[in-house]
């Protein structure tokens, strides 16, 4: 079962996706596999024009379909998450979070930035048919802080609020993992017992 932290930021470094790879730490500490995907990166012209033919496109969307979990990451912009992000999740099929357990993170310049995850990020995760979209993470830019000598530090509730969120991610993983069909031992015939 792997986790992939998808980066919606058009800028790099950012800090969106300076708090997706933080989670991804924490999540690699509890013994998950994650791998990161870039939506920046991604060829541009294919991405805005929706080519479904071009490689990086196809082999981006197979990563999200391989993943048992989904943590995507954003800016928010004008009380609306990345254009970047949009385009990217308009390339993936009507149900193309079907069974994937999705943990939304987002910063922003203030706290009125908040409700966009609630308002904008999650009805269209929501419409992907995921598992289950679980309690957004959002920060703003005053409690994600960068330096060279001291990396990232987090703000006291922000640091509260990813140990909750990796802790339910985790969980839910593993309680997904436990129940995944195809995870049954046969039976033999002959202990099957029939009643009349």
């Amino acid at each position: 079962m792997t986790i992939l932290l998808l980066a919606g930021s058009p800028s790099a470094p950012s800090r969106s996706t300076r708090l997706l790879h933080h989670v991804g730490d924490k999540l690699a500490a509890l013994g998950h596999r994650y791998s990161k995907l870039d939506v920046r990166d991604l060829p541009g012209q294919a991405l805005i024009r929706a080519d479904f033919n071009d490689a990086e496109i196809k082999a981006a969307l197979a990563r999200v379909e391989e993943a048992s979990a989904v943590v995507v990451a954003t800016p928010v912009y004008k009380a609306a998450y990345s254009g970047v992000l949009k385009a990217f999740l308009d390339l993936l099929p009507q149900f193309g979070l079907t069974n994937k357990l999705v943990l939304p993170l987002a910063t922003g310049g203030s706290q009125s930035h908040m409700l966009a995850l609630d308002y904008a990020l999650r009805p269209v995760l929501s419409s992907l048919n995921p598992k289950h979209v679980l309690p957004s993470i959002y920060a703003t830019e005053a409690q994600v802080v960068w330096s060279e000598q001291d990396g990232l530090v987090l703000d006291t509730p922000i640091i509260a609020r990813v140990q909750e969120g990796v802790e339910q991610l985790s969980n839910s993983l593993i309680a997904l993992h436990k129940t995944a069909p195809g995870e049954f031992s046969d039976v033999p015939f002959s202990q099957i017992r029939c009643s009349v």
